[in-house]
């Protein structure tokens, strides 16, 4: 019998490029991020100029080919340029998470190349900014009940759109979206199709700017559409197959949401730890009291747990970029651990701090809201244990 030499094992060592890639990013949120980052969580606005920087150096489309206008790197990458965002300021982060992950990555994967060449390559290069569009009013992890509709009109050449969506992540600034809405509801969830929407066109409206908690320079808006005529060279994929793009495209973004919780809870840490030894209380540093230690030790452990399943999804990314193999498991894992560390981290920085940290005068109040919404968006705890329960039990 002979046995065959087993594959070589994919890993996670940093290249000359990725470091390279570090230093760059490290570089950009000291210098033009983190000083604004209370300005832009204050007035909610979005901050173009900034996203712009990034998008010049490749960080909204990273794992997009150089082809189509990207940095042509690999899901690590990725995910060391989310961290260190993240660690600046959320908000900056979410919006390169949305047009890496849940834009870019569902049309290289699912798109032709006319639509790959003409919707991608502004969107990688930051000349244009991207949102995906999947929550209704009343419809949210339960996408089988959305009411928006596409109708195929009589020509036969556009599809006829109308309904309302909400909570778009860069929806009040989006100039091109993945759509998703009903074609065929007698058919459910495999009665929803995907499409491209360029947002300058008749029939898109902006709705309500939500007034958020938090990551509040990430600008968050309804959608309505009425009559909007959409090509139908625009679908993505085939009809009916919504729902398939839209559960693949987040398990990408799950592991961008788990590398933005990463750096919420690193930001956080990095403030208590400094606290924690400058801070004096009864002659001494507070960090000499075993209580703050525990907490210390607590906090750094969850971090560095929820970097090793980072990793461990980016690894199972990857294989999915040679076999086709899912990644909705370690995605969902990834998500799930480090958004609850993120709370759990923040909470307990901001305990730290005692009064300190509930005062807008220093950040970990803002990381405290911030971290927030990494246990809600694109699948809340609750689904992802969903999600990984059914995984284990064979369900689906």
């Amino acid at each position: 019998m002979v046995i065959a030499a087993p594959a070589t094992p994919l890993t996670l060592t940093l290249t000359e490029e990725h470091e390279m890639l570090l230093t760059a990013v490290r570089d950009l949120a000291a210098k033009e991020i983190m000083p604004i980052a209370e300005k832009f969580d204050d007035s909610g606005d979005f901050p173009m100029d900034t996203i712009k920087k990034m998008g010049a150096m490749g960080l909204m489309g990273i794992e997009v080919p150089d082809a189509y206008g990207g940095a042509g790197m690999d899901t690590l990458a990725y995910v060391l340029a989310m961290i260190e965002i993240a660690k600046a300021d959320a908000s900056h982060s979410t919006i390169m998470s949305v047009n890496n992950s849940l834009y870019c990555h569902g049309i290289l994967k699912f798109g032709t190349e006319d639509q790959k060449h003409k919707y991608v390559t502004p969107i990688a290069t930051g000349e244009k900014i991207g949102a995906y569009s999947l929550t209704e009013p009343m419809s949210g992890s339960d996408a089988a009940t959305m009411a928006s509709r596409a109708v195929l009109n009589t020509a036969g050449t556009h599809y006829i759109i109308n309904g309302r969506k909400s909570w778009v992540t860069s929806g009040p600034v989006a100039d091109l979206i993945v759509l998703f809405t009903m074609t065929s509801p007698e058919k459910g969830n495999k009665g929803i199709s995907a499409f491209i929407i360029e947002t300058d066109k008749s029939g898109f409206i902006r709705g309500k700017k939500e007034p958020k908690l938090g990551i509040r320079a990430s600008a968050t808006s309804e959608l309505v559409f009425e009559d909007y005529a959409c090509p139908v060279e625009n679908m993505l994929g085939k009809e009916g197959d919504g729902f398939k793009i839209a559960m693949t495209v987040l398990d990408a973004g799950r592991i961008g949401i788990a590398a933005q919780a990463l750096g919420i809870a690193e930001a956080a840490y990095e403030a208590a730890l400094g606290y924690a030894r400058e801070r004096q209380a009864f002659g001494s540093p507070i960090g000499q009291f075993q209580m703050i230690q525990q907490k210390i030790a607590d906090m750094k452990t969850r971090i560095e747990a929820s970097r090793a399943l980072i990793y461990n999804a980016v690894l199972a990314k990857e294989k999915s970029k040679i076999d086709g193999s899912r990644y909705t498991l370690e995605a969902s894992i990834a998500k799930l651990f480090a958004s609850e560390t993120a709370a759990f981290v923040t909470d307990e920085a901001l305990q730290i701090h005692g009064g300190m940290g509930y005062s807008k005068e220093l950040p970990v109040e803002r990381y405290y809201r911030d971290a927030r919404i990494t246990r809600i968006y694109e699948g809340t705890s609750e689904v992802q244990r969903m999600v990984i329960a059914r995984n284990e039990l064979g369900l689906r």
